[in-house]
């Protein structure tokens, strides 16, 4: 396939980013301006809302960004420059999931009770580790890179959302529930262009060092801008010291409080909630790994043999990624009547399609373009999902219940990846499993909410 599919199709998703969120603006500048009664007071409140905003919003940029930095290249560096087999490559994602889910039954319980600013600090610091030990070539090293990645990675998703959470609940406690979820729509569109401003840098400091090694160096130098930033501009907060009992702590004399497990077990909603983040973000982790090997497959298969453009296409993705957040918050501004359930039910099942049409339909076109829409997915399901956790938790055991969410989501994506074998039949087997898993995350939502 021309190079031409790929950059016709980055122009396209691109351009319907710019009008959709041009027409956004747009709508929001109106809706200002009709707003005239007690416009001072409001005005007040818009500069302290943008001053919590910003001192939020860059840093998990930059968090995130170095995150980024590293999608691209992270498949490519094992199997091609370290020249590892993909039974190999497998055990080390695998490393980094098993690492992911032992660290998720303590690290949030810890981040509630000594701080969560701290735990981002600890982040940064260890997911610069990780990056580094990518210098090394030996087999060692690199498994421990791994666990350190893997660690990471479960701060990452559980610590930044619950400091942020926390903070508005104190600073803005009279503020609705859409103000929140405006705040997770702006985060995962601008996450979005840094994912495909990282993609586009990826491939540059590649080609200009000739290693894929280098955009690992370039994601510890954004980590360590943003432990300068997290460590003179964030104030730190806590859990509930009441809140605060281990996974399989009992009610005691009716005095203490419920542990973490057993508010999944009878809250309906956190039980939904874990079940399909589990089952979604645990298919989008076995996406990142399989997703290069199917379209290099695609590739082949279409006669052709020069080599795929992974910094572009990642940035395809990610623009398809900043399509599915602005769609979200499209829907949940004109469209009030469709419930949150009834949105990410929709998602699920759009996502469980764009996994098995590419095992009926082996064309390099058709596998790019479901590749686009699960990520469209992707950009409809964080804010929602975000939403919707913020609203639920408590914020006493906030980090603590966003880092057990993670235990089945690592199990299964460790189960997936030690099964792994060379070949287009065992593919194709993951991707079918991946979307009969997603249709019964629907057929959750609907029994449990």
């Amino acid at each position: 396939m021309e190079m031409d599919f790929y950059k016709g199709n980055f122009a396209a998703f691109a351009l319907l980013n710019a009008v959709l969120a041009f027409r956004e603006y747009r709508q929001v500048d109106a809706r200002q301006e009709k707003d005239d009664e007690s416009k001072a007071e409001a005005e007040g409140k818009r500069v302290v809302l943008d001053k919590f905003k910003w001192n939020f919003i860059p840093i998990y940029l930059l968090v995130n960004g170095a995150d980024w930095l590293q999608g691209p290249y992270i498949y490519p560096l094992y199997k091609d420059e370290k020249g590892l087999v993909e039974e190999v490559v497998a055990a080390l994602f695998m490393t980094g999931f098993l690492a992911g889910a032992v660290s998720a039954s303590f690290t949030g319980k810890l981040a509630d009770r000594y701080g969560r600013r701290l735990a981002c600090l600890v982040f940064c610091v260890i997911y610069s580790l990780s990056c580094l030990t990518l210098l090394a070539d030996d087999i060692v090293t690199l498994f421990i890179g791994r666990m350190l990645g893997g660690v990471s990675t479960t701060l990452m998703y559980s610590v930044f959302e619950s400091w942020m959470v926390t903070e508005f609940n104190k600073q803005f406690p009279d503020e609705p529930g859409s103000t929140l979820s405006g705040i997770f729509s702006i985060m995962t569109t601008l996450n979005t262009v840094v994912a495909i401003i990282a993609g586009v840098l990826a491939e540059w400091v590649t080609d200009l060092t000739g290693t894929e090694k280098a955009p690992f160096m370039t994601a510890v130098a954004c980590l360590m801008l943003a432990f300068a930033a997290i460590n003179s501009q964030w104030s730190e907060n806590f859990g509930d010291k009441t809140e605060q009992t281990s996974i399989l702590d009992t009610e005691g004399n009716g005095t203490a409080p419920k542990s973490t497990l057993r508010l999944f077990i009878e809250d309906k909603r956190l039980l939904a909630l874990g079940v399909t983040a589990s089952i979604f973000e645990g298919s989008m982790y076995i996406f990142i790994f399989f997703k290069f090997p199917a379209l290099k497959l695609a590739h082949k298969l279409s006669g052709l043999t020069d080599d795929l453009p992974f910094g572009l296409i990642f940035a395809i993705l990610m623009c398809s990624m900043m399509l599915g957040s602005l769609l979200y918050k499209y829907i949940m501004t004109h469209y009030p009547h469709v419930t949150p359930t009834r949105l990410l039910i929709s998602t699920l099942s759009v996502a469980a399609a764009s996994f098995f049409i590419p095992v009926l339909w082996r064309d390099e076109r058709v596998t790019m373009w479901c590749f686009c829409i699960f990520e469209i997915c992707c950009g409809v399901y964080f804010p929602l999902m975000a939403y919707q956790k913020g609203k639920i938790v408590e914020d006493g055991v906030r980090a603590n219940v966003y880092g057990l969410m993670r235990i089945p989501l690592n199990v299964f994506v460790v189960l997936v990846l030690s099964t792994t074998k060379e070949g287009v039949r065992h593919r194709d087997l993951v991707f079918t499993s991946c979307s009969a898993l997603l249709l019964a995350a629907v057929a959750v939502n609907g029994m449990l909410l």
